[in-house]
């Protein structure tokens, strides 16, 4: 999701959490905020800050994932000129330009046991020392950290450390996935739609249709709020006609007949020739037919519904999946009697 501080919602669990991040901002504690990808981790972040009587000073963030092993500590905590290899200058860490404010640390799970042990100091004493210094600089921050990770799990199983997990955890905000926040899909899949709409210059916006809503409500949505807002975003841009309610979802926009396929090892049977293709033997059923039009026609129906259903009724990319044009492809589903979805 991008960076803002707009909340959209409206289901129980959505708004406890909210509710919850609210009462957890006025206090100077540190938060850890549990979610699934795409739940909003970075948004709370935001919201705690924003809340907090810290509010006027930085918000730092930081994804403990995004780095190697071997720069996270002097990324956190700093490091003096010539304290390694490459360090030209000194350079503050993050710690000491959230001096103030608030520290965000997200991906907090991906943290290596000796950053850990580095920043389970920092949390009791208020202390950082940059890598290469002797002496300590006092730090005024507020940690807020995040992580889609069951850390008590995984501190049970010694790869993080249990002290650090009861210092960070005086408050854990767990959000709800979208799946669980019911009404909801259809509140942000009108909000998405609109800000797009607006986006592309739309006079209107014709809202989905029934289909499509009913589509988009009965996804499992593993990604949450981020893939919702893509793919609501998606259907909004690739809709031809602004004056009719969008009715074409892609929810997978990997899915193509002309995917790559997945490299295999060159082994002797593969530098070899391929075979020729053997016609099948006809089958029992094919001997039995009587009416070989109605046979074709019954068997190019059902050739072009199954289509339809892979592609999700998106009645471009199933013309393109069958070698058809967009107009033969509609003559076809015209002459079967076939539905749009």
């Amino acid at each position: 999701m991008e960076k803002n501080t707009q909340f959209v919602g409206q289901s129980f669990a959505f708004l406890d959490a909210m509710e919850q991040a609210g009462r957890a901002a006025e206090l100077n504690r540190p938060v850890l905020v549990i979610g699934e990808r795409g739940t909003g981790k970075e948004l709370i972040a935001e919201r705690l800050h924003r809340l907090s009587p810290r509010w006027d000073g930085p918000l730092i963030i930081m994804n403990c994932a995004a780095l190697p092993e071997t720069l996270i500590e002097a990324e956190l905590f700093g490091h003096e000129q010539g304290a390694f290899t490459g360090a030209a200058r000194a350079r503050p860490g993050r710690f000491e330009e959230a001096d103030g404010g608030t520290l965000f640390l997200d991906e907090l799970g991906t943290l290596s046991m000796a950053a850990q042990e580095r920043l389970l100091r920092v949390v009791e004493y208020g202390e950082v020392t940059r890598i290469g210094a002797s002496r300590p600089i006092s730090v005024d921050v507020r940690i807020v950290a995040a992580t889609n990770e069951d850390l008590p799990a995984a501190a049970n199983a010694g790869r993080f450390r249990p002290d650090l997990l009861d210092r960070l955890s005086f408050e854990v905000i767990t959000l709800p996935p979208l799946r669980a926040r019911e009404g909801d899909v259809a509140v942000l899949a009108d909000h998405f739609g609109r800000r797009m709409a607006a986006e592309i210059n739309w006079p209107q916006w014709p809202g989905f249709s029934a289909a499509c809503m009913a589509e988009l409500e009965g996804h499992d949505w593993p990604g949450n709020v981020r893939e919702l807002r893509n793919v609501v975003e998606r259907a909004v841009y690739r809709w031809d006609d602004p004056n009719r309610p969008i009715a074409s979802l892609v929810f997978d926009p990997f899915a193509s007949p002309w995917k790559p396929r997945a490299l295999m090892p060159r082994t002797d049977a593969a530098r070899a020739e391929p075979a020729a293709a053997v016609p099948a033997a006809p089958s029992a059923e094919a001997h039995a037919v009587t009416d070989l039009k109605a046979a074709v026609d019954a068997h190019e129906a059902a050739i072009v519904r199954a289509a339809l259903e892979r592609y999700r009724y998106n009645q471009r990319a199933t013309a393109k999946g069958l070698g058809l044009s967009y107009d033969q492809l509609r003559h076809c589903m015209k002459k079967h009697g076939l539905s749009a979805g």
